[in-house]
């Protein structure tokens, strides 16, 4: 398998005389995760385009969010000039010319790409309720909402179901209490409110149907490239908590989904994490750890995460220490967190005896950045300043009619763009309601010695007391009804099982 270029060492290439001073990523290794940092305009988008190129071209795909716009030019041949010609050829890349990645455009809104959609059931409690920004007493509401959806068999598919079921829970609430814990009317108000803020920033086009399948984020085409899927995350970015808790179910819904491969040849996909403090941002320590967990056992799953911040502290150290492959471009010491960010880079590379790598952070220029990537056995190589290979696409935004050229030939456009609406929780009880409204409406018309007459009286009144039951007492056809539908119940809830982030880990 052809290792990933990345670029070429600039101050002491005859370090690397077995490649010609030229920096690769071993796709063997490009499963233990890495990092892109670097201050905003010294090129982190470019080298990211680059990897993405590099993985496509070896039949890897690649899941990123576009924050500015730019990451979209991967879809069409870049425009190729005299000094990205001269860059390329002082780098050693192999026949450098304009060309454009397989590409397939994805946006929660549905405005810039192909809906992406999961249902409320499926992305969990843990992490909807990361979403609705709810406190610890808001959040165990949702746990015994989602709960008693589970137990009572109802679907939990969009927004609609949700405040359905929790209008249940309200109604029932001294019952729901007794059975899975105190639930207060103040508390439930609060997650209603939540619910409508969410909805108002447009997070309500997230939940429905069809949800996505991950294998549509795990294209290779015909020709044996990777498709690289692109997120448009411009507007969502504005929702940072909508923005990071969707990326963090999407991981946690390959981590809970594929099953496990080991070390392979190359991966099975590339995710990339863009604007990675946005996760761990006010993230309570129990989501810290669950984080963690993913990070660290999603390799064996045959997927890479590629996180990109402007400063490496702004990953956890528990998770820093999971990216093996680094890629550091310039950071300006102006402030003490600046020089503190810089200390903690320096820190993290395997030092280079002829390379003194906290001035050399300072001193970077656009396109250059401090590389390490893992080699041989696992083991990283020493740091190196290095000048970042050009990708062949845009590096810029595309048009309009551009974008729609592209997603007009998506392979997914038939199966995401037009919404479904099933029977869910908000159905089922609404018909409930329905029929209990017209059962209080209908008259009671019949007399006691009507039913009398018409049952025969006497003897034949016991038996149809026995079996169909009394106001006072019920009869032995609904007891065993009851008894089959608590048996179907308890049968749907113990189906339901629930991954790490509390999302559904089994498919319906």
């Amino acid at each position: 398998m052809d290792p990933i270029l990345v670029g070429k060492a600039v101050t002491q290439p005859d370090s690397l005389p077995e490649t010609g001073g030229r920096v690769f990523l071993q796709p063997k290794l490009a499963n233990r995760h890495g990092l892109v940092a670097g201050a905003t305009g010294t090129g982190k988008t470019v080298t990211l385009m680059t990897l993405a190129e590099g993985f496509s071209r070896i039949g890897v795909p690649v899941f990123m969010a576009d924050v500015k716009g730019d990451v979209a030019g991967l879809a069409v041949p870049g425009d190729i000039n005299d000094r990205l010609r001269e860059r390329a050829e002082m780098i050693g890349v192999d026949a450098y010319g304009p060309e454009a990645s397989p590409v397939v455009f994805w946006d929660i809104y549905g405005k810039s790409g192909h809906p992406v959609r999961t249902t409320v059931s499926e992305i969990g409690p843990t992490l909807l309720a990361r979403m609705l920004e709810l406190n610890d007493t808001q959040s165990g509401v949702l746990d015994i909402t989602f709960k008693l959806a589970d137990d009572r068999g109802l679907l939990l598919l969009d927004l609609a179901d949700l405040r359905a079921l929790l209008a249940l829970v309200a109604e029932e609430r001294k019952t729901v209490s007794t059975q899975y814990g105190l639930v207060s009317t103040p508390s439930i108000g609060a997650i209603q409110r939540a619910l409508l803020r969410l909805e108002q920033d447009g997070g309500d086009a997230f939940f429905g149907e069809p949800a996505l399948e991950l294998v549509d984020i795990m294209r290779t085409t015909t020709g044996g490239r990777g498709v690289v899927s692109i997120m448009a995350a411009d507007r969502l970015i504005l929702k940072p908590r909508l923005y990071s808790s969707f990326l963090l179910w999407l991981l946690s819904e390959l981590f809970e989904t594929l099953p496990e491969v080991g070390d392979l040849d190359k991966p099975k996909l590339v995710f990339v994490f863009d604007e990675a403090h946005l996760l761990f941002n006010d993230a309570p320590s129990a989501l810290l750890q669950r984080i963690e967990q993913v990070v660290r056992l999603i390799r064996s799953k045959g997927v890479g995460v590629y996180f990109c911040s402007q400063f490496p502290d702004d990953v956890p150290d528990n998770v820093l220490g999971q990216l093996g492959n680094r890629v550091q471009h310039a950071l300006r010491a102006y402030t003490p967190r600046d020089q503190k960010a810089v200390r903690t880079a320096a820190e993290t590379f395997v030092s280079n005896p002829g390379l003194d790598v906290a001035k050399a952070i300072g001193q970077l220029g656009t396109g250059e950045a401090l590389v390490s990537t893992l080699q041989g056995k696992g083991a990283p190589m020493p740091v190196e300043q290095t000048l970042v290979a050009p990708p062949r696409c845009r590096m810029g935004a595309i048009t309009d009619a551009e974008r729609e050229r592209v997603r007009a030939g998506s392979p997914v456009g038939a199966k995401y763009d037009t919404a479904v609406d099933r029977e869910s929780a908000f159905e089922i009880l609404a018909k409930k309601a329905e029929g209990l409204a017209e059962q209080a409406a209908a008259p009671k018309a019949r007399t006691a010695k009507q039913d009398e007459a018409e049952s025969g009286g006497g003897f034949a009144q016991s038996v149809k007391d026995a079996v169909f039951g009394t106001k006072r007492r019920q009869g032995m056809i609904e007891t065993m009804a009851k008894q089959s539908a608590r048996t179907v119940g308890n049968q749907i809830g113990r189906q339901i099982l629930r991954g790490i982030f509390g999302g559904i880990t089994g498919k319906k």
